[in-house]
């Protein structure tokens, strides 16, 4: 017969049902715990040459790229119609290009606007300081203007490039434009 085993608490004392109690109600403590998961979009930084390679990817036919910024009003205005277009076109690709960091290098003030207006399309953040080294890789139509949108047809090549707010409407157009 093998003898019994007593385990001993780190102290050198045999452990109490109090200790047991202790560690019973840790469990219970630690299982009661709402867990909270962030559950949502986050936005990852990006340099102008890995954004044009991916805007001529062909992935996607149809590539929709918005070019915003926290500070801009029309930009905010605007940004519901381009998260209908994600949430009912899955064969359109929406990219919301923020611009914010060439002013503020912190994406915090980003990552609380996604979160705050419940942003669901594709967020990147544009990590440039100088716009005059990044507009016209972009495109050499664009002045620098906010809001601005670029649609591609990567499988034609067409592309279109509109430098203003856009209404209600107007992206579906646009769209079936360059298919």
């Amino acid at each position: 017969m093998s003898p019994i085993r007593v385990f001993l608490h780190p102290s050198g004392n045999p452990p109490t049902f109090i200790h047991h109690m202790k560690h019973l109600l840790l469990i219970v403590l630690l299982a009661a715990t709402p867990t909270v998961a962030v559950v949502g979009q986050t936005a990852s930084r990006i340099g102008v040459d890995d954004l044009v390679k991916d805007m001529t990817s062909t992935d996607t036919k149809v590539k929709v790229y918005n070019f915003w910024a926290t500070w801009c009003g029309p930009c905010i205005k605007e940004m519901p119609l381009f998260e209908k277009l994600s949430a009912g076109r899955p064969d359109v690709a929406v990219t919301l290009v923020s611009l914010d960091l060439d002013l503020d290098p912190d994406p915090a003030k980003v990552y609380k606007f996604i979160e705050r207006k419940k942003i669901k399309s594709r967020v990147l953040m544009l990590d440039e300081r100088d716009p005059n080294a990044y507009i016209e890789k972009i495109d050499k139509r664009w002045s620098g203007a906010l809001p601005a949108t670029v649609i591609i047809n990567t499988a034609t090549g067409k592309r279109l490039f509109v430098q203003q707010e856009l209404k209600d409407g107007d992206l579906e157009k646009l769209i079936a434009d360059v298919l």
